[in-house]
């Protein structure tokens, strides 16, 4: 504001000095005092219809409020005016983009990028059109070189991890964050977005101090951005999302009608169990999202409002055109298609050799205290709510989902091993390196006080019972189990992000067919190898809450501590839950989703065949 000030309005023979105009203008746009900006700067125009300044300030002006084709012209004019300012060509490709028109704002960003070599600014806005486009691999490289160029660009990295993370290649977007507080140009819009990816990736505890500053921004009524919902929302502080979608709302140009301020009002609607408003909301959105790959991100949360409104064929209907879509949008961004393997399944190929079983030397392997405790199933069985409840537990704490035994296992095959037929193969050393590396990757994680163990929860590690039973033979492992027709409605109504996963979600056919898989292996492998472990029905979990923890904590030789028994309680405490569930797991234990499929009962008729021996296995009625 003091450079306001500074600037003083002149006056020419016919009236106020446009160059005046059109600077005090602009530092009213800077200031975000668009009203006034836009006052000046049409003034300025009507004094000097070409000029420059004057013209960027209304251009921009046009396109915060979405009228883009109306910046378009603007900012078009302005290079014909002046050819040689990278900063034209930057600003009409920025306009261009929104309308779809990704190939002239590609040609307007190259000029840019001719007038300005190696320009980080230029590189990143070329990288947002290549992601618009789903041209993810475009993006990643330009991207890689607007980092070289501007390797401590606050903005740039959090695009870079963003562009990674929705491809799959989340170490790559943790990486790239990795010491992100140090990082120039941390606006506060640019800081929620990098702790909204950073909680999504799991990684809440890298967020505290801008997480607690988003909260207290949010009741002071500052004016935010959507990322601060998004975040607000996702660690469950639900009135601070509130609060800051009152202040982007009440923000000057703010486009209330953009789909992803409605998706993510529609949201809040939804935590408030305000169904009709959200699907109103969702509808408005979906009306003006005619991009086919991106619809995936409205029709997956309208399908949650039209089954809780009892529309349970609209539902489904949307369900199906959702899965469609982000199949579209997955095999767009990374080349995959629904011919390629699952590298989550492919460990159902191979099973362990009783011979080889039979040649291990489990001297030397630590004691059940001294090991995880591994919870398994298949997703949506109930994992998060049993892991709630045993981080209740003070002598135990998780870490929410991560791939540390993928890694491990990764990182044994990559010695050589056939896994998991040579398993003995690992001598003591080997065995105590493979321990030592997983847990410093837990170390990385949380902190574990000397007397607390650690419950490690990743549902489709039920496939790599091998590996547990390997390093970890004395680890007590829970198998969650659910219905199955409840379990695959659950995962098909599920908008996983990890690509693997959403392709194995895309309709119930191949869910049923992956759920058989996974099961049939490990009721194969559980003879041979004999863990330590326990099954716990969701059903009886949630309907005799107490009696079924009790057993939990005699099965884990467990102190008994009533803390246990108010999961809720202390996931809401607990503020951020990195799985789907995050919403659902602190609400009061109960049991309204028991027997959900049966509403869309007719949909499971071809696969019930398929389902049937884990029905009986389990003894479910159909």
């Amino acid at each position: 504001m003091a450079r306001a000030r500074a600037v003083r309005l002149r006056h020419v023979k016919n009236g106020p000095d446009p160059d005046a105009l059109a600077q005090l203008a602009l530092l009213d746009l800077q200031n975000n005092q668009v009203a006034a900006a836009e006052a000046k700067g049409l003034r300025a125009l009507s004094a000097n219809r070409d000029h420059p300044v004057a013209l960027t300030v209304i251009g921009l002006i046009l396109h915060s409020r979405a009228r883009h084709d109306d910046a378009v012209r603007v900012f078009n004019a302005l290079t014909l005016l002046e050819p040689h300012q990278a900063a034209h060509w930057t600003n009409l490709g920025t306009a261009l983009r929104p309308t779809g028109r990704y190939d002239e704002a590609l040609a307007a960003h190259d000029r840019a990028l001719q007038l300005e070599p190696n320009s980080a600014g230029v590189l990143y806005n070329i990288g947002l059109v290549q992601m618009d486009r789903l041209d993810y691999a475009s993006a990643h490289g330009v991207l890689k070189q607007a980092l070289m160029s501007a390797p401590d660009a606050a903005a740039v990295r959090r695009l870079f991890a963003q562009c990674c993370y929705d491809v799959g290649l989340v170490e790559d977007a943790l990486a790239a964050l990795e010491e992100w507080p140090k990082l120039h140009g941390l606006t506060a819009e640019v800081t929620a977005e990098i702790a909204y990816l950073l909680i999504k990736m799991g990684e809440s505890r890298r967020t505290g101090q801008a997480l607690n500053q988003l909260s207290i921004s949010a009741r002071e009524g500052s004016q935010s951005s959507l990322a601060a919902v998004h975040v607000l929302e996702r660690i469950n502080h639900l009135a601070d999302a509130r609060a800051a979608m009152k202040g982007l709302k009440a923000k000057e140009g703010t486009n209330k009608s953009d789909a992803d301020i409605l998706l993510a009002e529609a949201t809040l609607a939804q935590r408030e169990d305000d169904h009709q408003e959200a699907f109103r909301l969702l509808s408005s959105a979906l009306r003006d999202q005619r991009d086919f790959p991106r619809r995936h991100n409205l029709l997956f949360p309208l399908a949650k409002s039209l089954d809780a409104l009892r529309r349970f064929d609209e539902a489904y209907a949307a369900l199906e055109e959702a899965h469609r879509s982000q199949i579209a949008f997955l095999t767009a961004i990374t080349g995959k298609t629904l011919a390629d393997e699952s590298p989550t399944m492919s460990l159902v190929q191979n099973g362990c050799d009783p011979k080889d079983i039979a040649s291990w030397n489990e001297s030397m392997t630590p004691e059940a205290e001294d090991s995880p405790i591994f919870i398994v199933g298949f997703p949506r069985s109930g994992t998060t709510l049993l892991e709630q409840t045993l981080d209740a537990h003070p002598r135990l704490k998780s870490m929410d989902e991560q791939p540390f035994l993928k890694k491990a296992n990764d990182e044994m095959m990559d010695s050589g091993i056939r896994y998991p037929a040579e398993l003995g193969k690992l001598d003591t050393a080997q065995l105590q390196s493979i321990r030592a590396r997983y847990w410093e990757r837990v170390r990385k994680k949380i902190t574990l006080r000397p007397e607390q163990r650690l419950v490690d929860k990743n549902p489709l590690n039920m496939l790599r019972l091998p590996l547990i039973r390997r390093i970890f033979p004395n680890a007590r492992i829970i198998l969650a189990i659910r219905h199955p027709c409840d379990t695959l409605l659950s995962c098909f109504m599920q908008q996983f992000r990890a690509p693997d996963l959403a392709f194995l979600c895309r309709d119930l056919l191949t869910l049923a067919r992956t759920y058989r898989l996974a099961f049939d292996y490990w009721y194969a492998q559980l003879p041979l190898l004999q863990p330590i472990s326990r099954e716990l029905r969701y059903e009886s979990f949630v309907t005799d809450f107490e009696s079924q923890v009790r057993g939990l904590s005699d099965f884990l030789q467990l102190p008994w501590d009533d803390a246990m028994l108010a999961p809720g309680e202390h996931a809401r405490a607990k503020g951020f839950i990195s799985t789907p569930s995050y919403a659902q797991v602190i609400q009061q234990v109960n049991n309204r989703s028991v027997g959900q499929w049966k509403s869309y009962a007719g949909h499971f008729e071809g696969i019930l065949p398929i389902l049937m021996p884990c029905i009986e296995r389990w003894n479910y009625g159909t």
